[in-house]
């Protein structure tokens, strides 16, 4: 049970218009991350923004995107994450239930291309040790330009902080499609 209550939009008349907003921009359903964040509403209307920056407005493809938040959701333990994406939103933008599987552990696996395993080496080692090493760095400058490494680093930044977020209010995942 997630550590705030998820607001409910009946109790809330005054956020009917943002609650509208949020539930056409995900697939039409209020979702348990919102009803949290909503209870700091200038934070919910911040994430939204920023999430849909990342995931609409970027030229990263979308196959890759949904590399980096699977494996970011592995990393970091969330389930809610890895819910969201496996398999709809990955299947939508090219990865198998395979590769979506094979994240968990992707250094075991030759699923990957070279470019997806420079950007995978790159999440791992933002996450994890946080200061990116010259070498780690030097792969992914051989397959994107400087913007697309500002869009890749900000989006594996926001999936940490995602993850963080979720784990630490221990927020419910969503019911499972009948």
């Amino acid at each position: 049970m997630a550590r705030v209550p998820l607001i409910q939009e009946q109790d809330h008349p005054e956020l009917a218009e943002v609650v509208q907003k949020y539930a056409a921009g995900r697939r039409g359903k209020l979702i348990n991350i919102y009803r949290v964040l909503l209870n700091a509403p200038a934070l919910a209307e911040s994430w939204f923004n920023h999430s849909n920056t990342i995931r609409w407005k970027t030229t990263l493809d979308g196959r890759l995107r949904e590399i980096v938040i699977i494996r970011m959701g592995h990393l970091a333990g969330s389930q809610y994450v890895l819910r969201q994406h496996v398999p709809s939103l990955a299947l939508a933008d090219g990865l198998t239930l395979e590769e979506c599987d094979a994240l968990a552990d992707w250094r075991a696996t030759k699923l990957f291309s070279e470019k997806e395993r420079a950007v995978l080496a790159y999440a791992d080692t933002m996450t994890r040790d946080i200061k990116v090493p010259d070498a780690v760095f030097a792969e992914v400058k051989k397959h994107f330009d400087n913007r697309q490494i500002v869009e890749l680093t900000v989006l594996i930044g926001t999936y940490n902080m995602n993850a963080r977020v979720l784990n630490a209010l221990e927020l419910d995942l969503e019911p499972l499609a009948p």
